[in-house]
Parts: structure tokens; C-alpha cells; sequence
């Protein structure tokens, strides 16, 4: 056994990421989009840094994993008393992190140093990492112009048509020593492209430069996990989005995103047809359920992706 490497985002690749984490635990890193990050208030937000942080922690919501369990709002209401923003609610518990974050960021501290401190503190083993410490910015383009992922997704509620993305400040970011070091490590068992939207989630995390070249040359297998289950998402609007920008909203079309970076690609069962497809685009495939409806669903998903990662090694093996 060795290093597992996940690039994630969202619930359902927070998800995954905690089932890595109960068959890896220290040995697990987290490379996590930060491109829908966001400022609100004078603070910085990082959800998708958060809502991994709070799953692998056992603080986050059953219901709403993207918050603290018995989340309150009482400052968020006292805020709209004294004329303070009414479209989005600020639970109290979720504060902590960004005041923190805030805080810590004026002192010149990085991203990446904040965020393990983070996990020291919550006692978590796994290395929770930033994928850039420097700003990437995600913007939705729409008829009207483009705006920010946080709007278009809070204040728009998704309802605008998308015709592209773009990824403000990816050109300039640096990938961190401590990426650089997790994808170029000896014991480097597979890096995962867990089950989240392809373009405002994983797409962000592929635009630092020389992210993709360090995937390139990994010795591990790179194993992607569909987000799009019988034509839809789970959760999100990647469904939605793929439809938009005039693609197929399936699974084999996330296959196709990826096609240029991975070896094998789950998808799930109800999608079985799509298998020989995906197969002919030179990528092993792998049939599993892929639903996380519970955490044994997660730690089986888990355990069946670096399976399937140990096959296409061994394959390689026997190949050479």
C-alpha cells in the first residue's frame, strides 16, 4: 500500500475522499479545487476545502455536509436586522473557518500551511492541501456576461444558460512544494479524479501549470469516478451545464474530459452500456455502484477504485 493522491471538490468527491481515508489515513492526500472560492463580508471562503475538512472530521452536517451538524443561524439573522445581506445564510459554526482563514492570511501565512493547521487541529491524518496558494478564480459565461461561480450559483441559483468557463488568476498560480511533492512521491499508489463536476471543480485544479504534466509522468495508475449517474448528477448542475456547452450529459462524456490524463474510469452500474464506448477511447473501464448513500457505500467505492488502479498496474507490469 501506498500514497493515495485525490483531486476533489464538492460533496460527492468529499465523499470519496472520506472513504480513501478510512482505508489510508495518513497515507491519503487531498489536492482540493479552490477556484470557487469566494470573499463575502471581508472574509475568505474556501467551501470546498471546508466541506472536506468537516467530512473527514465527523463535523459535518448528515443532511448538509457543507456545514458543522447542528449548524444555527442566529448571527445570520441579527446581520439582516442591522441591514446586512438577505440572499445567503451564514451559519455560525461555519464562521470559524473563515475567520480563522482571514485572520491567518493577513499575517502572510499560505493557504496550504493554514489548511494542514486546520487538520492538526481537527485531528485529521490525511493532508488536506490547497491546489494553488495563490488566488484562481472561477467565472461562469453567460448571455449576459460572465460572473463569478459563487453568484451564478447562490445568487442566480444556476438558472442562467452557460456557454463557457473561464479560470481568472490560473495562468500566474504556482503549484505548491507540497503538491509538487504528494504526485511526485515514491510510494505513489494512484491519484483519483473523485466524482464532481468536470468544469468549475476538477478543471480548476488541471489549470495550475504543470499540474497536468506532473499527472503525465506519475508512475500510478489515474483512475477517474463519474459524477453523472443515469444521465444526471447526484448532486450540482453539471448535467445541466454539460447540455449548455452542447455535450452529451452522460458519463462517457465525462470520460471524454478527461481522456488526455487517465487510464481507467468508473461509472456506474446504470450506465453499463456506455462501457464499450468509453473502451474504445482507450480507457479501462470499471462497472461499480457509485452511489454514496451511506458511509459503507464510501468505503467500498474506495476500496473497489484502488482495486482497479492495483489491476492496471499489474497489467502495466505484465506488459513491460
Amino acid at each position: 500500500m501506498g500514497t493515495v493522491v485525490a483531486l476533489t471538490g464538492q460533496v460527492g468527491g468529499a465523499k470519496l475522499v472520506d472513504g480513501f481515508y478510512h482505508l489510508r489515513g495518513k497515507d491519503l492526500v487531498a489536492i482540493v479545487n479552490t477556484g470557487d472560492d469566494y470573499e463575502h463580508l471581508t472574509l475568505r471562503f474556501s467551501p470546498d476545502i471546508d466541506t472536506v475538512l468537516y467530512m473527514l472530521s465527523g463535523l459535518g452536517s448528515d443532511k448538509a455536509p457543507w456545514e458543522p451538524a447542528n449548524e444555527s443561524h442566529a448571527l445570520y439573522g441579527t446581520l439582516k436586522q442591522f441591514g446586512g445581506p438577505d440572499r445567503m445564510s451564514l451559519g455560525d459554526r461555519s464562521l470559524a473557518a473563515p475567520l480563522l482563514r482571514t485572520a491567518w492570511l493577513a499575517e502572510d501565512r499560505r493557504l496550504t500551511a493554514i489548511t494542514l493547521d486546520f487538520c492538526k487541529q481537527l485531528g485529521i491524518g490525511a493532508r488536506v492541501l490547497p491546489m494553488s496558494d495563490d488566488p484562481v478564480r472561477t467565472y461562469v459565461l453567460t448571455a449576459d456576461g460572465e460572473v463569478s461561480f459563487q453568484e451564478y450559483f447562490t445568487t442566480l441559483g444556476c438558472e442562467p444558460a452557460v456557454s463557457g468557463f473561464k479560470y481568472a488568476g490560473a495562468e500566474d498560480a504556482m503549484l505548491t512544494q507540497e503538491v509538487s511533492d504528494a504526485l511526485d512521491s515514491e510510494d505513489l499508489e494512484a491519484v483519483v479524479i473523485c466524482p464532481a463536476n468536470p468544469y468549475h471543480t476538477i478543471r480548476p485544479i488541471l489549470e495550475v501549470p504543470n499540474m497536468r504534466e506532473l499527472m503525465r509522468k506519475r508512475r500510478a495508475p489515474v483512475i477517474a469516478v463519474t459524477p453523472i449517474v443515469g444521465g444526471k448528477a447526484l448532486k450540482g448542475s453539471a448535467g445541466k451545464i454539460m447540455a449548455e456547452l452542447g455535450h452529451e450529459a452522460s458519463a462517457r462524456r465525462v470520460a471524454l474530459e478527461y481522456r488526455t490524463l487517465i487510464d481507467g474510469f468508473v461509472i456506474d452500474s446504470e450506465d453499463a452500456d456506455s462501457a464499450e464506448y468509453v473502451r474504445a477511447s482507450g480507457i479501462e473501464v470499471l462497472v461499480a455502484n457509485t452511489v454514496m448513500r451511506t458511509p459503507e457505500d464510501r468505503t467500498a467505492l474506495a476500496r473497489t477504485v484502488l482495486a482497479f488502479a492495483q489491476t492496471i498496474r499489474e497489467r502495466r507490469l505484465q506488459e513491460v
